[in-house]
């Protein structure tokens, strides 16, 4: 077993960042790993992944196998992940190799929702109203406490509305059950109370070992049939709520002892209040706008924090931006059949993330497009994602 670094950096040779997954925030991680200098090893199951063609040190084994676990582990310096569904029992396994940020025990805390908002209300930090579930009759108990519609979400590998069932009514509450522990055998449910919202909002905090911060804007982000479509920054609200959120998200972040860069999900509801939704530990698909509307990419400053290095400024360095995700509309290949339309229609950024395979509301790439003001940037990147032909 080898011992850990004594620095962030080594001199006279690129340190080498391991990521955990290959998918397209493993693959905006190593673009901005390579603008910095630095080398990237990527663990994934299966071969050709986003971020796996990009590097010589690809191991396509995932963390079922052991000689690329190994491999992998032996290659990197410092150890992170593009996604939380990584097994905490791993990633305590590769601390004892190298230094893995966020640590196993954020992670753990994190990737589970009932363990995530337990510890955010020990915080005294505002959450919806919760409780674990074991049964639809519990899951009805806490309906007739708190009213209806509720939530029901699986503790793990939720994502994208994946995960997720919104419950209007009794009569619902059964079918809603079996298909999310489908997802989770054997697993007990989160209800939570439904909050009517105002707007879902946003802010990316990035954090290192030192415990400084870089708080990116608070944005707006519109859902599509649970999945994030569009992304306003800075949000279209007053500026003492844009402020509320990000000292909320800080302190999410802090509580957690968060090393690294994490997306913090807020919900404004009808009457005012904010609350914390989701944490995310890890680059998050909110902060796409930074690569072109920040100073410092949420990319970076995730690469800078996990490295120990000063974090770079976090402030927009133009009035507005918009995102637009690229959402698949079908099954088959992943790669657009057109882009002519869009390379005329306008000044924009398009990122394609190079999946395989499409499949209905599959993330396959983003636009952004910034202005000086939210309608300019919206109309821009909107002109070029409707010249995308899928």
């Amino acid at each position: 077993m080898r011992a850990m670094l004594p620095s962030p950096l080594h001199p006279g040779r690129p340190l080498t960042i391991g990521i955990l997954g290959g998918g397209q925030l493993a693959k905006m991680l190593a673009l901005a790993a390579y603008r910095m200098g630095l080398q990237v090893a990527i663990l994934e199951h299966g071969e050709g992944s986003p971020a796996g063609v990009m590097t010589k040190l690809e191991f396509p084994g995932g963390w079922s196998s052991r000689a690329d676990l190994e491999a992998f582990a032996r290659a990197s310096d410092i150890i992170t992940l593009e996604n939380e569904f990584v097994p905490p029992e791993l990633l305590r396994e590769l601390s004892q190799w190298r230094p893995v940020y966020p640590t196993p025990e954020t992670v753990a805390l994190v990737r589970d929702k009932l363990t995530q908002k337990q510890h955010l209300a020990r915080a005294g930090i505002p959450v919806a109203e919760f409780q674990e579930v074991t049964s639809p009759v519990e899951a009805g108990q806490f309906a007739q406490r708190v009213g209806f519609p509720i939530l029901l979400k699986t503790r793990l590998f939720g994502y994208d509305g994946y995960g997720n069932r919104t419950v209007e009514t009794p009569e619902a509450l059964e079918g809603a059950w079996v298909e999310l522990r489908q997802r989770t055998p054997g697993q007990s449910l989160l209800a939570e109370r439904w909050i009517p919202l105002l707007k879902e909002l946003a802010v990316m905090v990035a954090r290192n070992r030192r415990g400084e911060l870089a708080v990116y804007p608070c944005v707006e982000t519109v859902q599509q049939d649970h999945v994030c479509r569009i992304v306003y920054a800075p949000a279209p609200i007053e500026e003492a709520l844009r402020r509320r959120a990000q000292e909320l998200a800080v302190a999410a972040v802090e509580a957690i002892e968060g090393i690294g860069i994490f997306g913090v999900e807020l919900f404004l509801s009808q009457d005012g209040q904010l609350y914390i939704n989701e944490l995310a530990p890890r680059p998050h698909n909110t902060g796409h706008y930074t690569i072109e509307a920040c100073y410092t990419s949420q990319f970076e400053n995730a690469l800078r924090a996990v490295c120990n290095l000063p974090l770079g400024s976090p402030e927009m360095y133009v009035p507005a931006a918009v995102m637009i995700n690229l959402l698949g509309v079908r099954s088959g290949s992943g790669f657009p059949d057109d882009v002519e339309p869009a390379l005329q229609a306008g000044p924009a950024w398009i990122h394609f993330y190079g999946k395989r395979e499409s499949r209905p509301r599959r993330k396959l790439g983003h636009v952004t497009a910034v202005g000086a003001t939210l309608e300019e940037a919206y109309e821009r990147a909107r002109a070029v994602a409707e010249g995308i032909l899928w």
